[in-house]
């Protein structure tokens, strides 16, 4: 397999069954690292998407303060 900058992404080049050049995007397989963020979070979440339409819902209701006083 190699590796090659195509179509602005990473590509991985190999034969496939029938002996004809194939390629894939490299993010597909196991030869270029796994996103940080997809990596540490594993899947999960800290927060539940219940609790964080009702945080925003409650912040929204804090009055603004003016930013345009000198």
């Amino acid at each position: 397999m190699t590796l090659r900058q195509n179509w602005g992404e990473d590509r991985a080049y190999f034969l496939d069954e029938s002996g004809e050049l194939a390629c894939i995007p490299a993010r597909w397989t196991d030869a270029v690292a796994p996103d940080p963020v997809v990596a540490v979070s594993g899947g999960r979440s800290a927060f539940r998407l219940e609790d964080l339409v009702a945080l925003t819902r409650w912040v929204a209701t804090f009055p603004q303060e003016r930013t345009d006083a000198p």
